[in-house]
């Protein structure tokens, strides 16, 4: 990966850029507009958000007014976790659109394999929602259909039933936290992995290898997490809405980290831990 533009094909064929530009936890409002905006004006053309994070409407906005043609950046958001099921999946998707008022996704996901309202008939849930989602794809109206948060035991029951495998699978994935079980699977059914929360969430900013590797490469602790994402072949979605920030997170293609840094940082500890999707209380 060389620039913002690159991409990863996903087991569809279709392309998405390498890294993109996370909002979660981004209030919906000018704030959302206008870092949306910045990003793309610097280079992003990956945009993720998702139902829950309650900011689409202006995620949308700002797709419509930063004056790149639609067709040239790619949308992702996701279903909510009070959305499960095939009639569910549905209405929640057409509000999506409604909200991001666009014709069309360039990728969906489910948000979370086992939420709190669906735990006695998950499986069943996500059947419904997962043919929903072919439907949809079928049908033109996304262009590409993935999982958020699933565990290999998540994915193996969705197969059972699914005519399409999924293409993403969005996870918590950080200095210190690879996820192996996680990865290797969506590596052997090759599902791309998207990095959430690639900065772990700040708490890398602390950890004393970091900061040396950072006076190392003459680089900052986000650039190192970001080539670090890059190099173990995540797709990496930081976020924020700090102009300088935002643009300093673009300029990670122009150093390249050892083999052997590579595996100290997939190694530290500390940078928090992911919650497990069976038994969180959402």
């Amino acid at each position: 990966m060389k620039s913002l533009s690159d991409s990863f094909k996903l087991n569809n064929g279709v392309q998405i850029p390498c890294v993109g530009f996370g909002t979660w936890q981004t209030p919906n409002g000018e704030i959302a507009v206008s870092s949306v905006m910045e990003a793309i004006a610097l280079g992003y053309r990956h945009i993720d958000t998702a139902a829950g994070y309650q900011n689409e409407e202006s995620v949308g906005k700002a797709v419509k007014q930063c004056g790149v043609p639609r067709k040239e950046l790619f949308v992702t958001s996701k279903l909510a976790n009070t959305d499960h099921g095939y009639e569910a999946t549905h209405k929640a998707f057409e509000l999506t659109m409604k909200k991001l008022d666009m014709d069309y996704l360039d990728l969906y996901l489910i948000h979370w394999p086992n939420p709190l309202p669906f735990r006695d008939r998950w499986k069943k849930a996500n059947a419904g929602t997962w043919k929903a989602f072919e439907e949809l794809y079928t049908a033109g109206r996304i262009r590409s259909i993935g999982i958020s948060n699933f565990l290999p035991h998540h994915t193996d029951a969705l197969l059972e039933t699914a005519k399409i495998a999924p293409m993403v699978n969005q996870i918590r994935l950080c200095p210190g936290e690879t996820q192996p079980a996680v990865s290797k699977y969506c590596i052997e059914h090759n599902i791309l992995l998207e990095a959430y929360s690639p900065l772990g969430t700040g708490l890398v900013f602390e950890i004393p290898e970091m900061q040396a590797l950072s006076k190392k490469y003459g680089k900052t602790i986000a650039q190192i997490c970001l080539r670090w994402s890059l190099q173990m072949g995540y797709l990496p979605l930081p976020k924020s809405v700090t102009p300088a920030r935002i643009k300093e997170n673009t300029a990670i293609f122009d150093f390249e980290l050892s083999d052997a840094d590579v595996k100290t940082i997939a190694g530290m500890k500390d940078a928090g831990s992911t919650k497990d999707p069976d038994t969180t209380d959402f």
